[in-house]
């Protein structure tokens, strides 16, 4: 194989803001795996508070390039393996060329992934589409701007509940809270209620990614379901996440990629846990992979192209209903444009 990457720095439609801070540009790298004449592309954004900048997964990959492009490309698990291993500290970077691996075995064996995974491409739940902290009328133009049946609301911040009390003024749609890690329990304990007379469906990660002792509180206490996320990282993670919340929201770029998220999700299957898959504000390429799980899924958060005014793939259509249709095509399905910007985001609703 032969492999090349790209890295983007990618405008937001508005400055984004969680309760860690605000960004206006998503930084992301694009690999791809080329094989007579196949290409596969993957996709891994970076996220400031996880320290693996774009600068240091292309660090990583020029130093084992060597050994990245040199496996046999014949069944994409064990390549996820054999990387996992070669990349120990850089899931991100392994994330990406998981994703790029798959995409090419798919147009290798001429399959789309979700028809390699065994899933029904005519399931799956709708997708959120998220809404920053920022000033309460700017949060109810965002909304007004993009009219959708389910918004994910950044809190976290000391106003939390009279945002979500104006925010409801504005629209029936319906409701999810991500609280980023913002609360203590004691805050916790006083918002949850109140949110659930707003009509939210579920708060994701209230508490400290390590805060145990607290997410027991909650879990025993809450009058909402709770979805781990910062506390949900890796494959072992979903164990002990049960008991302390109902649900994981696994990123494929935090847990190293398609390969053992699909894991994670039986796993919190059998535990009798619901399960998302979110955003890291990737473009079409890393959606694409989400789009594939769909059928396996709960809830999901794949809004990313949505919130950027620049996309680097076609192919991957969102409807005003909140689904999305998952591509056909071989692999991913969708068209990595080379390099060049898919400027008209609006064609993808």
């Amino acid at each position: 194989m032969v492999c090349t990457y790209y890295p983007y720095n990618l405008p937001f439609r508005h400055p984004f803001t969680i309760s860690r801070g605000t960004k206006t540009h998503q930084p992301t790298l694009i690999v791809q795996l080329e094989h007579k004449g196949l290409k596969g592309s993957g996709e891994a954004p970076a996220i400031s508070y996880y320290n693996i900048p774009v600068d240091q997964m292309i660090a990583d990959l020029e130093a084992k390039r060597p050994m990245i492009e040199k496996f046999a490309l014949t069944d994409p698990q064990r390549y996820w393996h054999y990387l996992h291993h070669l990349l120990p500290d850089n899931p991100f970077l392994v994330c990406a060329l998981d994703i790029a691996a798959w995409d090419l075995f798919g147009k290798i064996v001429g399959k789309p992934l979700f028809e390699l995974w065994g899933l029904d491409p005519s399931k799956g739940p709708a997708t959120d589409f998220t809404i920053g902290i920022d000033t309460i009328d700017k949060m109810v133009a965002k909304m007004k701007e993009t009219p959708w049946p389910i918004y994910k609301i950044k809190l976290g911040v000391p106003d939390d509940l009279a945002i979500m009390t104006a925010l409801r003024q504005h629209t029936d749609a319906i409701f999810r809270v991500d609280a980023n890690a913002g609360w203590t329990v004691e805050e916790a304990l006083q918002i949850i209620p109140r949110l659930a007379e707003l009509g939210v469906e579920f708060v994701e990660q209230p508490l400290a990614k390590d805060n145990w002792d607290g997410m027991k509180v909650l879990f025993r206490e809450s009058a909402l379901p709770l979805i781990a996320d910062e506390s949900c990282v890796k494959e072992e993670d979903v164990e002990k996440c049960h008991g302390h919340f109902h649900g994981i929201n696994i990123k494929l770029t935090k847990c190293s990629g398609p390969t053992p998220a699909r894991r994670m999700i039986e796993k919190a299957r059998t535990l009798g846990m619901k399960v998302m898959v979110g955003s890291m504000n990737e473009s079409s390429i890393g959606s694409a992979a989400i789009a594939h799980l769909l059928p396996a899924l709960d809830f999901v958060d794949m809004d990313g192209p949505l919130l950027l005014t620049e996309d680097l793939a076609s192919g991957l259509v969102y409807h005003p209903n909140g689904h999305v249709t998952i591509p056909r095509g071989p692999g991913l399905g969708v068209i990595y444009e080379g390099g060049q910007f898919v400027h008209d985001i609006t064609k993808k609703m």
